[in-house]
């Protein structure tokens, strides 16, 4: 079985030009797009933070509490907290994760993915 901090780093590294690199002086693993953040994961690696579309966020908050939260210091911009040591729909955490990167990446590296 494959840890879900594992299946995070596939998913985020399988975009164009995503890259590992924690953020400020943290050790936990972060995904970046030229150098702008689309994932941040927590320390005890127990959940993950990225960028949706307006409404998103309220809507899974409220659909399902007990997978999806607003996270500290990001939640009022709408970012999605999402708890790893639950079941995850990792199709679904998949299409967030790309939602995340399309709403940080340039259009050319955005548009890369839709051509498989």
């Amino acid at each position: 079985m494959t840890a879900p901090i594992d299946r995070v780093r596939a998913i985020c590294l399988a975009l164009p030009e995503a890259e590992e690199k924690p953020f400020g002086g943290h050790v936990a693993p972060s995904f970046r797009v030229r150098d702008k953040l689309f994932v941040m994961t927590s320390e005890d690696g127990t959940s993950l933070t990225c960028k949706a579309a307006p409404g998103v966020q309220q809507s899974l908050v409220e659909g399902q509490p007990h997978r999806f939260f607003v996270p500290p210091y990001v939640g009022h911009r709408g970012w999605i907290g999402a708890r790893l040591d639950v079941d995850q729909d990792w199709d679904e955490m998949a299409e967030l994760i790309e939602d995340s990167y399309r709403r940080t990446a340039p259009k050319r590296l955005s548009a890369l993915i839709d051509r498989g």
